[in-house]
């Protein structure tokens, strides 16, 4: 008897939507559903971290219905700074409150703080 017989593990895995293998499946992917920036609320923050260096941190916004890699090359691009994502969170150097505030405004996104 062999340790997976009879569970799903013991068989290779399918596709959902066709049932052939998963190496042999020709369906689409799905596409990914991201939602309006309208629906979303934006917040912003300034804090202050070790040695006195400032950072602007916007919060609120899901990795799941957005592109937090692309929002954040284009926020970099427009502040002239640096910046990084932490915890789904977008870190922007610098004090750059008023600067982002307009930017996602601009872009569709509520923004508060």
């Amino acid at each position: 008897m062999r340790l997976f017989e009879g569970t799903q593990w013991d068989r290779p895995p399918r596709c959902d939507r066709c049932g052939e293998l998963e190496e042999a499946c020709t369906c689409p992917p799905l596409p990914k559903v991201l939602t309006p920036p309208e629906k979303q609320t934006a917040r912003l923050a300034v804090e202050k971290r070790k040695k006195g260096k400032v950072v602007t941190v916007v919060r609120g916004l899901p990795a799941d219905d957005n592109d937090l890699p692309a929002l954040l090359g284009r926020l970099k691009a427009a502040c002239g700074a640096g910046g990084t994502i932490k915890d789904d969170e977008l870190e922007i150097q610098g004090d750059h409150l008023e600067r982002l505030r307009g930017l996602l405004a601009e872009i569709g996104y509520r923004v508060r703080g």
